[in-house]
């Protein structure tokens, strides 16, 4: 087996680019990862053509071991390409503040046209579905946030508490999930937060948080 870490690869939200993980990247790196941010377009692209693209990307790296790190739509991309990329090396997925059950603030933005333009294709893709696939042969580990300060505050106030501002906690939970934990930061607030960074470590390297800091 070789010394070198295993590559951990952070995937950003809508709207976003991969340089808004640089810092959880900078904090994944001091825990001993070799991580690295991944930038795809958000919004035109279809969630099975982004999918391909991150597979494509991860296939280039020519790691033994692969971990997966998703903020909010990030994750819905990498749950889309486990379910068809089967030959990508073994390794454990964070999702934080992923939508996996749907999101009600998405659905309020997009009762209007320029609403459902702003969420994309790729959103648009994975909520039309009836049931997430299975995840089964895979460690995932979940992060929702439960300070409520963020878009939803506006486009739609009476999102499900507990929320992370846009992602309500419910809205995180994935049934096939091996560890779920809730902490108290906002949706983007994750990006630069410690505390998801030290979780995001945790269950990357043991499989499961630590929940002496879960404050749900």
């Amino acid at each position: 087996m070789s010394d070198k870490p295993p590559a951990t690869i952070l995937v950003h939200g809508v709207w976003m680019h991969g340089v808004t993980l640089e810092l959880q990247r900078y904090f994944l790196e001091q825990q001993g990862f070799d991580a690295r941010c991944y930038s795809y377009s958000t919004v035109a692209p279809t969630l099975t053509e982004n999918a391909n693209e991150l597979a494509a990307y991860a296939r280039a790296q020519a790691a033994e071991t692969i971990h997966w790190v998703g903020h909010s739509l990030g994750g819905l991309v990498i749950l889309r390409m486990l379910e068809i990329a089967t030959d990508l090396p073994p390794g454990r997925i964070v999702l934080l503040g992923t939508p996996s059950r749907g999101s009600y603030a998405a659905r309020e933005m997009s009762r209007h046209h320029l609403g459902e333009m702003a969420i994309g294709r790729s959103l648009a893709e994975w909520f039309a579905r009836e049931h997430p696939g299975d995840f089964s042969h895979r460690e995932i580990g979940v992060v929702a946030g439960s300070n409520s300060f963020g878009l939803g505050m506006f486009v739609a106030p009476d999102l499900p508490e507990p929320n992370d501002g846009e992602v309500a906690v419910d809205e995180t939970r994935l049934a096939c999930a091996c560890d779920h934990i809730v902490l108290p930061v906002s949706h983007s607030g994750m990006l630069i937060s410690h505390s998801v960074a030290e979780q995001t470590a945790a269950f990357l390297h043991n499989g499961c948080f630590e929940h002496r800091a879960d404050a749900a």
